[in-house]
């Protein structure tokens, strides 16, 4: 599992916030939506340069001039896009500077006496600059109804907006400088941020967020009374990780997917690395499982101290694989368990034509009962000392090919789909048009 990484620290000291400024506006606004219609002018004449120089992603739809500050020599200008993210265009007196650029929901911040701010936009376009980051939120995959936002600043690379949603959540939008929507756009949960940090989450409280945990154990169908849960990691693939903690002592790792479902519930003693559990004690968690694994095994026809194990991704819904390396016996298996219970141990080699590999247990160990599956086939001589994989038919019966430790010709065995017992052993010769034939070094010219 590849894990995504926040990787903000160094942009957290270089937050940029719209600068307080002093602007002599260019006269009283007095016309539609508060705004003059020779302040509108001059914008819409001026603004389209402005845009371009800027680098801003922005079909310009209405533009007003603000007015200039008489110290810094600075204009301010709001434009309205569509599409494209409304704010407020800074120029300098030097045309070579670009001009810097601050969205709405920036520049929409109360001075310290609680008043909008002169540069405040006003621009009818601009009127709901929260709903204006819908695209942002669409590109970045998660699905959220978003409720309230605030700009939080920007790097030199990089935008960063807070969002809530209806139903509670709440997610960081990191966007492109300037923000552009048709550019990668990534929302990362508020869990990920800590509380106090520049990025940490204003609208949405950590237990509000977390309230989401209890949801998703109760759709976990476990028999968990939740006593304490914690935000583990976010995936690339927009899934996050949650631990809980239950009363009875036992713990789970809940992954909800990026559509806000359960993708599943796994056992502390199965955490994935990277996600394991600090809630409860996994090393016990681990050592209770094994138990059972010895016990399914053992019901299954495969007598096995579990020493060790690890989980294959599932395949099948309620349907568990898992590897086995025994304590009392040399070889290990590949063990497929139902829910009820009941279940299968395959032979390592066998198991590659089910697909799954071995990496507990060595060749020379799982070579050992294909030795007295050829004996009971009637071809006891041949004591295999390496076996080949050929490949599966259409109708799932496996092919695999041994050699023998004496040099002698070796055989081809035929598995009948999810079978662990060969039901045919055929000479190289017969199995000539199987896969391309035998090809282990002394089976090669072997009649």
């Amino acid at each position: 599992m590849r894990i995504f990484g926040i990787g903000l620290a160094a942009a957290l000291g270089l937050l940029v916030m719209a600068p307080a400024t002093t602007v002599s506006a260019a006269k009283k606004p007095a016309a539609e939506g508060g705004v003059d219609a020779k302040s509108r002018e001059k914008g819409m004449a001026e603004a389209p340069a402005l845009v371009t120089a800027a680098g801003l992603s922005c079909t310009l739809s209405d533009a007003r001039w603000i007015g200039a500050d008489a110290k810094t020599k600075q204009g301010f200008y709001e434009v309205a896009c569509n599409p494209g993210l409304g704010g407020v265009l800074i120029a300098t007196k030097d045309a070579t500077t670009p001009p810097a650029f601050y969205p709405c929901l920036e520049t929409a911040k109360p001075g310290p006496d609680g008043k909008p701010g002169q540069l405040a936009c006003k621009l009818p376009g601009n009127a709901d600059p929260v709903q204006a980051l819908a695209p942002f939120v669409a590109k970045s995959g998660i699905t959220c109804a978003i409720d309230k936002a605030r700009s939080i600043g920007a790097s030199s690379k990089n935008t960063f907006f807070e969002v809530s949603c209806q139903g509670g959540y709440g997610y960081v939008v990191v966007a492109s400088f300037p923000a552009d929507a048709n550019k990668e756009v990534k929302a990362n949960t508020c869990l990920a941020y800590e509380e106090g940090s520049n990025l940490a989450c204003q609208l949405t409280s950590r237990e509000t967020q977390l309230a989401m945990v209890d949801t998703l154990a109760a759709a976990s169908g476990k028999n968990c009374t939740v006593k304490d849960k914690r935000f583990i990691l976010s995936a690339l693939s927009g899934s996050m990780y949650f631990e809980v903690a239950c009363q009875d002592g036992k713990g789970y790792v809940l992954e909800r997917a990026a559509n806000g479902s359960l993708a599943r519930a796994i056992d502390c003693a199965n955490a994935p690395g990277g996600a394991e559990c600090t809630l409860t004690d996994a090393r016990e968690a681990k050592t209770e499982q094994a138990g059972l694994y010895t016990r399914l095994a053992t019901k299954a026809g495969f007598p096995c101290q579990v020493e060790k194990y690890a989980l294959f991704p599932v395949r099948v819904a309620r349907q568990e694989v898992v590897e086995l390396k025994c304590s009392d016996r040399p070889d290990g298996g590949v063990a497929v368990f139902d829910a009820d219970g009941a279940g299968k141990v395959y032979n390592c080699i066998v198991a590659e034509l089910q697909g799954y590999g071995c990496s507990f247990t060595p060749k020379a160990a799982s070579v050992v009962k294909i030795s007295n599956d050829l004996k009971a086939l009637g071809k006891g001589s041949c004591v295999v000392s390496d076996a080949r994989i050929i490949g599966k038919t259409a109708t799932g019966d496996g092919f695999v090919e041994v050699a023998c430790a004496d040099g002698l010709p070796g055989w081809v065995l035929n598995y009948a789909a999810n079978s662990d017992t060969p039901k045919e052993v055929l000479s190289c010769r017969q199995a000539s048009g199987v896969g391309g034939g035998c090809k282990l070094p002394t089976n090669k010219t072997s009649g």
